[in-house]
């Protein structure tokens, strides 16, 4: 009684293997940008808020909306310093 096994069926179960993995890594890839740009963007809603709060001392208000969150999330203190701009601008 011996193991018969064929080489084309272990190439062929060590591609699928290889497959799997593949698929794997590219479904988990973007949900780390997808995780990666939702905490941007509740850090940069935080940021508004302190923005609001120290800029309501002088008269700064920026509207705090998913886009300015995401603005701010996605580029940081410049994406912060665009928003100010732009509220004096327009």
């Amino acid at each position: 009684m011996g193991l018969d096994i064929e080489l084309g069926v272990i190439i062929a179960y060590a591609v699928g293997l290889i497959l799997l993995y593949l698929v794997g890594w590219l479904l988990i890839i973007p949900i780390r940008y997808l995780a990666k740009l939702i905490i941007n963007g509740i850090i940069g809603g935080i940021l508004l808020f302190l923005v609001n709060f120290l800029g309501g001392f002088v008269g700064l208000y920026i509207a705090i909306n998913p886009l300015t969150a995401i603005i701010v999330g996605f580029l940081g203190v410049p994406g912060l310093i665009l928003l100010i701009v732009l509220q004096y601008i327009l």
